[in-house]
């Protein structure tokens, strides 16, 4: 996730699966070894919700929100494996989600949904960031170092953040995927969006 700073009386959130440890701090590393300088902003997730701006009155209904749409979402294994990007479009290179992927998909769909619904400026696509807005060349190291990368997880949580003053993206509170095992998910996040 990006580091917008709040305007006014809005508060800037977003929703991500937090990669967990050792994962998450060696991938972190990596991104700092590539001089991405939002590599310290937010510990290494898959966006679930883009940044976005919401009142601070807001908070309390989008957290039953999400604490309801973590009942009909199963835990879900993840595997992250190989590199990919978006340049030309966005200069971002990342771990592409190779196993989970659709369970990710139908979970944003989900969240964003009711209080967080609204457009989006791009397709949703689960990955892990590595190298964003960084030198072409530090782009095509981190393509390049982590092809071979392969990690596995089990998302079990999923994380509301609120980005500070500071810039720096805090967890407010995280809710435990508590859906049924077996099948699909179940409810709104299976109806055509």
């Amino acid at each position: 996730m990006r580091s917008p700073v709040p305007s006014g009386s809005g508060v800037t959130i977003g929703v991500a699966i937090a990669v967990p440890e050792p994962h998450g701090s060696r991938l972190q590393e990596a991104r700092r070894r590539f001089r991405d300088p939002l590599a310290d902003l937010i510990q290494t997730h898959i966006t679930v919700l883009a940044p976005r701006q919401v009142e601070p009155a807001d908070l309390p209904g989008i957290e039953a929100h999400l604490a309801e749409v973590a009942t009909r979402h199963p835990p879900y294994r993840v595997v992250l494996a190989g590199t990919g990007t978006f340049r030309p479009l966005t200069q971002v290179v990342f771990l592409a989600v190779v196993e989970g992927a659709a369970n990710c998909e139908r979970l944003a769909r989900d969240v964003r949904r009711g209080p967080l619904g609204g457009p989006t400026a791009f397709p949703y696509h689960p990955h892990v960031t590595l190298a964003h807005d960084v030198l072409e060349q530090e782009l095509d190291a981190a393509q390049r170092e982590l092809a071979t990368e392969r990690i596995e997880f089990e998302a079990d949580a999923v994380s509301l953040y609120v980005c500070g003053a500071d810039a720096y993206w805090r967890p407010m509170r995280s809710f435990v995927l508590t859906g049924p095992a077996a099948g699909p998910a179940t409810g709104p996040a299976n109806e055509s969006a």
